[in-house]
């Protein structure tokens, strides 16, 4: 399976009254198309950072970021945002609260006719199970309704990568629980490249196929769920020596 996305040795930092605060000082991913990556973290250990880099958010102070070995970001090239072919999912929704649900859906295919944009605005919304709520406003929705819609008008416009910043952290648990495995089910049928952010371990592993920690802007692992549980169910003394902090890290 060939690499969709590469991070190859990305450096992300802020200027501040006080000098530069390094991010990540040189970090490497790369994300096979067709999986889904997450990447796990604390508040503040700059994984929404990444992602923001990743949609041409945030600037590339040292290293490349490409797509189909495509170059998006580095110190000499920032492709923009909306020609990146990245959709992006956020934490609040950013559902638009004066259209309704078609509407906002369809936002991203304004170019598109008319007959076109509603035949995709009728597909992503039967495809999230909302095929009935095209007239609805998003206040008249269920927190996981409206993330639906979210991840309806994400996926409208065919993006070669989505990425998901904390998209469940709102929700309580049973439907964050619900809500990851339908995710994770609808990016499997439609095939799309995706990366998610949380800090919550049990989205990490409904959803991923690759699982990797953010500590002190370094990336601890990129390795795949099975994996991750044959080195939590080791006891540390006895794990190889490049797995320890595996097994260290996910029984925090």
């Amino acid at each position: 399976m060939s690499v969709l996305l590469e991070l190859d040795h990305v450096c992300l930092a802020y200027d501040t009254p006080r000098g530069m605060r390094t991010v990540t000082p040189s970090l490497n991913l790369q994300l096979e198309r067709g999986h889904i990556g997450c990447l796990l973290g604390a508040s503040g250990c700059g994984k929404s950072t990444v992602l923001r880099a990743i949609a041409g958010f945030e600037p590339v102070r040292q290293g490349r970021i490409l797509l189909e070995g495509k170059l998006l970001s580095s110190p000499q090239q920032q492709v923009e945002p909306e020609l990146r072919h990245v959709g992006m999912m956020f934490q609040d929704y950013a559902l638009f609260p004066h259209m309704n649900v078609a509407r906002n859906v369809g936002f991203g295919l304004r170019r598109q006719d008319r007959a076109e944009r509603d035949r995709r605005v009728a597909e992503m919304l039967e495809m999230v199970g909302l095929s009935k709520a095209g007239d609805s406003y998003p206040h008249e929705l269920s927190g996981g309704q409206q993330q639906r819609v979210a991840l309806a008008r994400a996926l409208a416009p065919s993006p070669e990568l989505l990425l998901l910043d904390e998209p469940f952290s709102n929700l309580d648990a049973d439907t964050r629980e619900h809500l990851a495995e339908e995710v994770r089910d609808i990016l499997r049928c439609t095939g799309h490249t995706a990366i998610l952010v949380t800090h919550n371990q049990a989205e990490a592993f409904a959803i991923a196929d690759r699982i990797g920690s953010l500590s002190g802007g370094m990336l601890q692992y990129w390795e795949s769920p099975a994996t991750l549980r044959e080195n939590m169910c080791k006891p540390v003394a006895q794990a190889s020596h490049g797995r320890r902090h595996i097994a260290q890290t996910l029984r925090l």
